[in-house]
């Protein structure tokens, strides 16, 4: 399936919840207060958040009176316009080599499966990965990634269960380099900003990573599920008052009619959304683009 196509997939539920109802909208023909207050309450419907949603609206309003915008397919284009306007706020990351990529987020959120996709993604792009099991709280999880390194023919540093997670990646951070490793995928453990222990696990992770390979671009990407809607905004929030947030990876996108949190994210916390899920698969994953995802939401 073309990449183009797994994003359609990937956004089919807000779509139909998105288009149709715009649909039905614009057929009543008269832009008016009515229309606006409508538009509004479907925005915020699909997750854009409130206060994006009612600047939007009011940009809408202004660049049709502006512009005597009058059918349902001018409307639709504006739209496009402002909401692709909207997601370019927030800084874009290009990716230098050697990286080390650290995973956060809460449990059950598919942290581990993403590492496994991001592994056959940068293979395909020709680059050498080697993943890191830092995740050695959770029963299993290193025999989890394991099966994902098995089925991404990917290299894994791991330890014992209940090792010291930073013993993990500072081993993890030595081969990479001996081995001129392009891409340093590390997991780490589930965990909620709560838990003070974890969360000063991983601020030694960073500083790990920080002093070992400090030729590295070094990146923490919070894996976000989508159908949680506007609480993986508060999610990166909460995270980024310990470790920074550099990036958004959204999973679970195919399984929600709230795809509009990507508005919000990039918007109003300027953190871009640098993959998507698009399915269960190994290569159900891509680079978000801004224009690609708003063209599909119609």
């Amino acid at each position: 399936m073309g990449l183009i196509k797994k994003i359609k997939e990937a956004l089919k539920k807000t779509r139909e919840a998105f288009s149709r109802k715009i649909d039905a909208l614009l057929s009543h023909g008269e832009l008016d207060d009515e229309f606006y207050d409508e538009l509004t309450d479907l925005l915020i419907s699909c997750d854009l958040g409130v206060r994006p949603a009612v600047e939007v609206v009011d940009e809408l309003r202004l660049y049709a009176r502006k512009n005597k915008i009058r059918t349902a397919e001018d409307v639709k284009k504006a739209l496009k316009l402002i909401l692709t306007e909207q997601l370019e706020n927030a800084p874009k990351i290009k990716f230098t080599f050697p990286v080390i990529i650290t995973i956060i987020g809460v449990n059950g959120v598919g942290k581990t499966t993403t590492i496994g996709k991001l592994a056959k993604y940068f293979q395909n792009q020709k680059k050498s990965v080697t993943l890191v099991a830092g995740d050695t709280f959770r029963a299993a999880a290193s025999e989890q990634l394991t099966m994902w390194a098995e089925r991404s023919k990917t290299r894994i540093i791991k330890h014992a269960e209940g090792a010291d997670a930073a013993a993990v990646v500072f081993d993890g951070i030595a081969s990479a380099k001996a081995k001129k490793t392009d891409v340093l995928i590390v997991d780490t453990a589930g965990r909620l900003h709560t838990k003070t222990n974890l969360m000063e696990e991983l601020k030694k992770i960073g500083r790990v990573t920080a002093k070992e390979y400090p030729e590295a671009q070094h990146l923490n990407f919070i894996v976000l599920d989508a159908t949680t809607g506007q609480n993986a905004v508060a999610q990166i929030n909460s995270f980024n008052e310990s470790v920074p947030v550099d990036g958004i990876i959204l999973t679970k996108l195919d399984g929600t009619a709230k795809g509009g949190v990507v508005v919000a994210i990039e918007r109003d916390l300027k953190k871009p959304v640098v993959f998507i899920g698009t399915g269960e698969g190994i290569d159900d994953i891509s680079q978000f683009d801004a224009k690609e995802f708003v063209e599909e939401l119609f």
